[in-house]
């Protein structure tokens, strides 16, 4: 007989806490701890012991959306000749992980949370916008993009227009095709970063 070392038997609890309060979020677009420590089937102390508080189990749950989305699209390295290549590939990504996603819709439409949400959602934003601005200064020292432009500017341009974009598809019923969206986002991507014909 194995048995499984006490860390890994918490990773497991926690994971499966944080699949419980994912499904309960995006079911019920509430976030009860009891009725995620029911879903687990656990007890109600046990989500208290992994996240402390209402607000860190929210944290976590946005946290575990932001790392698909990385996986997905935000981090990747795309394989492509242009900087406009690897992009519409990032934007097709982008789009079809969050019509994948069952939290897509709460968390672009404003997770509801107090200021320690909040303040997550902001971090998250800012990393993403990091990210972008130096995807698009590379992309202006190469000469593919006009470099009198703020890059960060841009890159939180193109974040914003992308996630009210999305949250505004993710909303509407029905929801238009992920392919119009991408073509859609696409066009505006182009527009915002001054992508020359």
């Amino acid at each position: 007989m194995t048995t499984t070392p006490k860390a890994s038997r918490a990773a497991l609890a926690r994971d499966r806490l944080l699949r419980a309060a994912t499904d309960e979020l995006a079911e019920t677009g509430e976030l009860e701890v009891a009725a995620v420590a029911r879903r687990a089937g656990v007890s109600v102390g046990l989500p208290y012991r992994y996240f402390a508080t209402r607000s860190g189990l929210l944290i976590a749950v946005l946290d575990a959306f932001y790392e698909r989305l990385g996986q997905a699209a935000a981090l990747r390295v795309y394989d492509a000749a242009t900087w406009a290549d690897r992009e519409r590939r990032r934007v097709r990504d982008w789009v079809t992980a969050l019509y994948a996603e069952p939290l897509a819709p709460l968390v672009l439409g404003g997770l509801v949370g107090d200021a320690e949400v909040a303040a997550a959602n902001t971090r998250h934003l800012h990393l993403l916008i990091e990210l972008g601005a130096r995807n698009i200064a590379q992309a202006q020292r190469a000469g593919e993009l006009p470099d009198d432009r703020d890059p960060e500017l841009l890159a939180a341009a193109t974040l914003g227009g992308t996630n009210t974009m999305l949250s505004v598809a993710l909303s509407r019923t029905p929801r238009p095709s992920a392919e119009k969206v991408i073509t859609e986002l696409w066009t505006a991507v182009r527009g915002t970063v001054g992508l020359p014909s």
